[in-house]
């Protein structure tokens, strides 16, 4: 006060307890939202964020109380300096954490019961200051005005913010309350609002009571201005001290427990949750560390970095809180409701009073969370209770899709969203494999196991199934989302799963389908095209074979048997061109076949290409080649494709009734060909896929 003047060092009173009211309302929300177990304040974060962000705040949450516990016993010791100069800080330093530690053991009740006489003590050196005041002469210096020799605004309240951090002691007991929900916010909001009536009090109180260069001065002017001196301050002074020493030495080891129950740390820190019983283990780490603490030397840069990740702490509940609100969770119904704004500024407040106090210690605090973060998300799965993160992703999904919805799709948008229809997914991999790749990992892959039959028949447990997908999707590190569909015909099948996958404007464009053996499959197939070219799918029949492995300086062959933009050479040359894009594919050629009737045809296709293939910026060889009479298509296909790794050919919609010899004839065609992939264009932009409107018309020639 000395330094900024009362006017300021109210305003800074002010800021202080408002990011700690802030952050009072926002736990006693999410505390009176759901039961608050073992752990406080990781508990909740966990919860709410995920065990990897609560084990990566969690931890540094642990030391940071084992350390405070040092700091606390440390500045009792000094202070016992005003009366025993000689004393042995280090030793007594020692002495109080072995006592501290020593009450922990005993249990909570134990301990807690020593916090009733501490809390007289700092009552009685309170109304030994006011009556102190009250009994003094009237002083006429000005304290409202600063003094000439003023230090920094944000200096001093960044030296006075540590001292309203507190709030969550009883927190972190959360497991040893018979009811937290009532508990928690009840004694979290009357700690903080009791320290923002005393902390308000108190400087009016020392300016009624000394003078400006005293307090500057003095930094014991309570021992003098108080009614009986330093017989009243300073047993208070210790109280408070020690009791906060207490309550990190019983906050530490539940904070422990709490995530070696959920088996971040080792399990055994857990032992000892039966009623009635301490973590033992949890409080034997604690007091170790503690003791150890003693010997750093510095202990004022760890009195910083410890304050950093407890305000990290503060600013993860309080974004909680805020978050929790805005994604609309249904089963967020705090009896406590507060409104985001407030949670939301509090989180600010704690971020940005960590840059205020110390930059370089924050950036050492956010780093091991970071880094910790990183940790545990290689080590741990997700586990098996809902989190924050889903509700975000759902509105963050939700706006995005409102705003797509603005955007309308245009050929030079548009990208394969593959649905891929599957009897048994292990069996088609290959196939799934190649839908990834088409998409180049950016757009929605979609696999559905079509399973024929009765529903209330069928012995099939839907969810189960979906779970198995999903999970041989991951172990084959296919982005892909898992599905299953029960349906009594497989045309009608077909049709139907593809009108109702995906959701506003992402919908599937593309149906993938393996090549099947049976020829009456394949004609269903076929019948499909005509429906699906109705809503505007793609359809694609994949036969394939085992993939040679890339080998380097031999880069992979890829084959596009050119029909002309307005059948479905520009889905196929578009095809081909993403698989380019992915790793496996990146130093591939594209080799653009064509079949002409006659030498007039060969030179109008050429002339075409010639222009097209440099506009649209795909490399790629051309060769055009003149149709003898006696040539047969399909077997110009497989003598130019035979070495070939993949090929695009083109697939028409056969006329009604005439599916099963048009499937008969495919049959025969892919027969002897290696992996090859049958392509029908029925997407909105047939022909457009790959040029500009002005230059759609390029190409004309008939499917090979």
């Amino acid at each position: 006060m000395s330094q900024v003047g009362l006017g300021a060092t109210l305003l800074i009173v002010v800021l202080a307890n408002a990011i700690t009211l802030a952050t009072s309302l926002s736990l006693s929300a999410v505390a009176t939202n759901s039961r608050v177990g073992v752990g406080g304040a990781y508990y909740i974060i966990s919860r709410s964020l995920g065990l990897e962000i609560g084990g990566a705040l969690g931890i540094p949450l642990f030391l940071s109380q084992a350390l405070s516990v040092t700091l606390y016993a440390f500045g009792l010791a000094e202070s016992l300096r005003i009366v025993w100069p000689d004393v042995p800080v280090v030793t007594t330093t020692l002495v109080i954490i072995v006592f501290v530690g020593l009450l922990a053991f005993r249990g909570a009740s134990a301990a807690l019961k020593t916090q009733i006489p501490v809390l007289a003590l700092i009552v009685l050196s309170l109304l030994a200051l006011i009556v102190g005041v009250l009994n003094a002469p009237p002083l006429t210096v000005s304290h409202a005005l600063p003094p000439q020799d003023t230090a920094p605004f944000w200096l001093v309240f960044a030296v006075f913010f540590p001292a309203v951090t507190g709030i969550m002691a009883g927190l972190s007991l959360s497991g040893d309350l018979k009811d937290p929900r009532v508990s928690i916010p009840r004694g979290t909001l009357i700690a903080a609002l009791t320290g923002f009536a005393v902390y308000l009090l108190v400087p009016i109180v020392l300016v009624m009571g000394a003078d400006r260069t005293t307090l500057q001065d003095d930094p014991l002017v309570w021992t003098h201005i108080a009614f009986l001196g330093p017989w009243l301050i300073l047993p208070g002074l210790w109280g408070a001290i020690f009791s906060s020493a207490v309550g990190s030495m019983l906050g530490a080891p539940r904070t422990l427990q709490a995530l070696s129950l959920d088996r971040l740390v080792p399990h055994r820190f857990g032992r000892g949750v039966a009623k009635g019983k301490e973590p033992v283990l949890g409080i034997a780490l604690t007091l170790t560390l503690s003791l150890l603490a003693v010997f750093l030397g510095d202990l004022n840069t760890v009195a910083t970095v410890v304050t950093m990740f407890f305000l990290s702490v503060y600013g993860i509940i309080n974004l909680v809180s805020a978050l929790e609100s805005l994604s609309g969770n249904p089963s967020w119904r705090p009896t406590l409701n507060v409104h985001w704004s407030i949670s939301l500024l509090g989180a600010l407040g704690c971020f940005v009073v960590m840059f205020l106090i110390h930059w370089p210690s924050t950036l050492a605090a956010l780093s091991t969370e970071m880094i910790l973060w990183l940790w545990f998300k290689r080590r741990i799965r997700h586990a098996s209770w809902g989190d924050l993160r889903r509700d975000l992703y759902e509105s963050f999904i939700r706006g995005a899709l409102v705003s797509l919805s603005a955007y309308p799709m245009t050929a030079r948008n548009w990208r394969p969203h593959p649905l891929v229809f599957v009897r048994d997914i292990s069996q088609r991999l290959d196939l799934v494999r190649f839908a990834s790749w088409f998409s180049e990992d950016r757009g929605v892959v979609t696999v559905t196991e079509l399973i024929e039959g009765d529903i209330l028949s069928l012995d099939v447990e839907v969810s189960e199934r979906r779970l198995q997908i999903d999970e041989i999707l991951r172990r084959e590190g296919i982005v892909a989302f898992g599905d299953v569909n029960i349906v009594d015909n497989l045309e009608r099948g077909i049709l139907t799963v593809a009108q109702a996958n995906g959701i506003g404007s992402m919908e599937n464009n593309t149906i993938l389908i393996g090549f099947p053996d049976e020829l009456e499959r394949l004609a269903a197939f076929l019948r499909s095209i005509r429906y699906l070219e109705k809503i505007s799918r793609s359809m694609i029949i994949g036969k394939l074979e085992p993939l040679r492995p890339a080998r380097e300086g031999v880069p992979r062959i890829i084959h596009v048997w050119w029909g002309g933009l307005k059948q479905n050479s520009d889905l196929m040359l578009l095809l081909a061109y993403l698989l380019t894009c992915n790793a496996e594919w990146r130093e591939s050629r594209i080799h653009i076949l064509s079949v002409a009737s006659n030498e007039l045809m060969k030179a109008e296709t050429e002339a075409v290409l010639a222009r097209l293939i440099p506009e649209i910026r795909i490399h790629a060889q051309v060769e055009v080649m003149v149709r003898s009479g006696a040539d047969n298509i399909a077997d110009i296909i497989r003598q130019k494709s035979f070495a070939a790794d993949v090929i695009f050919l083109g697939l028409s919609a056969p006329e009604k009734g005439e599916e099963e010899q048009y499937a008969l004839r495919l049959q025969n065609l892919v027969d002897c060909l290696p992996s090859c992939f049958l392509v029908h264009n029925g997407s909105l932009f047939a022909g457009e896929l790959i040029t500009s409107d002005d230059q759609s018309s390029l190409g004309s020639e008939e499917e090979a």
